[in-house]
């Protein structure tokens, strides 16, 4: 399996055959699964039922005729007598079939197309959700949905159209020729047969040269996603600065461009349609013109005219889905690469084979020379040891840059380090499940994001079968529990895209309540208090002091004023750990952090005079 990135998932390029042939065979082992008899039931009987349609497809043109021919005997009264009741009952009869047989196979088949449809999207959206934080930092705001939903549909269609309009088409095309070669003479089925093979080398050449035109029109139709997508998540970033003229200028060039693009791509399709008609055509006046000279030498009666023009007809209109069948499986087959690209792209962080399962009560968090940069030119810890002790809470301060946040990403292993070991208790978190490593971390971030649903949902969201009684309580040692029954509806109260109904306090809370839900053996505070304004501060402090009693607590800040009470304060600088100790004591040894004291100190107060 090879690997790729978020900027190859945007890249244009041409689809090779192998790399075709090998996506569709990705597909087969989603419709025609062993635990599924049933299925392949459904496919046989489809299948079936594409055979006997093919048949009648051409036999009801060949009764019209039969029926004509009788009609137009020297005599007419016996020729009608005879023939004509039996006429009109069959070819109504073959219609009616004609017409029913494929909604009998949409019968059968559909539920067989949608599970897998169904089963590829799902492994899709796991995968992705097993892929690392880098991966999804770096990729494109609104692509990867436009991806997966394109790549989705192009299953269903790819299974429809392969197996039952490709298929059948060639079987009716296969069916004329033997026909009319049997019927009328061999001239015919050549006519019919250098029409379809002109038809479809002129749309393979065709579609091959307009294939460009929709590459680029997809390209700019997810850049105009990602430009709409990222401006309306940024809703109060755009408002804050007053762009909103600017985000719209953006989105409408995008949009422009996504125009240009679609237009060319329209006007080249108009081209091949104008081709395809003419070949179609030119086909069915030869046809017609032979049959015609057969008529007039007395070869064949007057209603071969009519079935031969009727077959060629209803050769023309599979002919015409073939075409378009063709472009779109030339376009599904490049949708769907897009989607097995993801597929392809391999976890950065992934468990090890037989990897254990953690056991974090009473452990503590060691730090053990660890390594780290986001690349080879950027180093972020740099040979970085520390001890969180189990039961304690250990604060990380520092200035801007020191590497804070990345200690936190490390611990809960969102990336490796590329040197020494982060353990909790005796085990490297290399050797354990992510699942359980995450399980035992309770984490109270900067920025928390909810989902657009209830603030019940929210809280009880670590924990999916957690009661009501148990999210009141959770929101009640967070404080929330008053101000959410204070709402017209509660716990029910829908919160808004990302939580953007509460304020930043309120979120504070619902995420301090998402961790006592979890009851994790060790916390992580990531600046959980950091955007809050000092009251909030010290309410929210009373609560995550009141969930972290007891536990193994890893406290990062910036306000050295909500760690004062640490049992121990981790001072880095520049990816290093340059003092260690408690408040009192780090204050005596007048280094790092009596400095970044003592700068916080003198700005509280400037800020205590300016307010007075």
């Amino acid at each position: 399996m090879r690997s790729a990135t978020p900027a190859d998932l945007e890249k244009s390029r041409e689809t090779k055959l192998s790399e075709q042939l090998a996506n569709l065979r990705r597909l087969w082992p989603y419709m025609w699964r062993k635990e599924r008899p049933w299925d392949k039931v459904r496919i046989g009987l489809s299948l079936a039922v594409i055979l006997i349609g093919t048949g009648i497809t051409v036999q009801a043109p060949l009764l019209l005729a039969d029926g004509i021919n009788r009609i137009a005997e020297d005599d007419p009264a016996a020729g009608l007598a005879a023939g004509i009741a039996g006429f009109i009952l069959g070819y109504g009869v073959l219609r009616f079939l004609s017409v029913a047989i494929p909604n009998l196979r949409e019968f059968l088949f559909s539920p067989v197309g949608q599970r897998a449809q169904r089963e590829v999207g799902v492994d899709v959206f796991r995968h992705l959700q097993r892929l690392s934080l880098r991966f999804h930092l770096e990729r494109k705001t609104g692509s990867l949905s436009r991806i997966m939903e394109r790549g989705n549909r192009s299953i269903d269609f790819l299974f429809r159209f392969l197996l039952f309009n490709i298929g059948p088409t060639l079987l009716l095309l296969a069916y004329i020729c033997v026909v009319f070669a049997l019927r009328y003479e061999v001239a015919l089925s050549l006519i019919a047969l250098v029409t379809v093979v002109s038809y479809f080398w002129f749309t393979a050449a065709s579609t091959e040269w307009r294939l460009k035109f929709r590459r680029r029109m997809n390209e700019k139709d997810q850049l105009a996603s990602s430009r709409s997508v990222d401006a309306l998540l940024n809703y109060e970033t755009v408002k804050l600065f007053g762009a909103e003229a600017r985000e719209t200028k953006r989105f409408s060039r995008a949009m422009e461009d996504y125009q240009e693009a679609s237009v060319r791509s329209a006007r080249s399709l108009a081209w091949v349609n104008i081709g395809q008609a003419a070949i179609v055509n030119l086909g069915l006046v030869l046809a017609l013109g032979l049959t015609a000279q057969g008529v007039a030498a007395g070869r064949y009666g007057i209603g071969e005219l009519t079935a031969v023009s009727l077959v060629m007809m209803q050769l023309y209109q599979p002919l015409n889905i073939l075409g378009f069948a063709y472009r779109e499986i030339k376009q599904s087959l490049i949708d769907m690469e897009k989607m097995f690209d993801l597929l392809a792209i391999r976890p950065e962080i992934a468990d090890r084979e037989g990897a254990s399962v953690l056991d974090a009560k009473g452990a503590a968090v060691n730090f053990d020379d660890v390594r780290f940069g986001y690349g080879p030119d950027r180093e972020v810890l740099k040979g970085l040891s520390f001890t969180a002790e189990a039961g304690q809470k250990t604060a990380i301060v520092g200035p801007s840059g020191a590497g804070k946040s990345t200690i936190a990403r490390l611990i809960l292993r969102f990336y490796d380090p590329t040197g020494g070991a982060v353990r909790i208790g005796a085990a490297d978190i290399r050797s354990v499940t992510q699942e359980s490593l995450r399980a035992s971390l309770g984490v109270v971030p900067q920025d928390t994001v909810l989902f657009n649903d209830t603030i019940g949902y929210n809280i009880g969201y670590p924990k999916p079968d957690a009661t009501q009684d148990e999210i009141e309580r959770a929101g009640q040692l967070a404080q929330i529990h008053a101000f959410i029954e204070g709402l017209p509806k509660g716990y029910e109260t829908l919160v808004g895209e990302r939580g953007l109904k509460l304020s930043g306090g309120e979120k504070q809370r619902v995420a301090i309540a998402r961790t006592v839900i979890k009851n994790p053996p060790i916390l992580l505070l990531d600046e959980a208090t950091s955007a809050l304004d000092s009251e909030t501060e010290a309410g929210i402090l009373a609560s995550l002091n009141e969930v972290a009693s007891g536990r193994t607590c890893i406290v990062i800040a910036h306000r050295l004023s909500t760690v004062v009470d640490a049992d121990k304060i981790i001072v880095i600088e520049d990816g290093r750990l340059v003092e260690s100790g408690n408040h009192r004591d780090l204050l005596r040894e007048n280094g790092l952090y009596a400095r970044l004291w003592l700068q916080q100190s003198m700005a509280r107060e400037k800020g205590t005079l300016e307010t007075a």
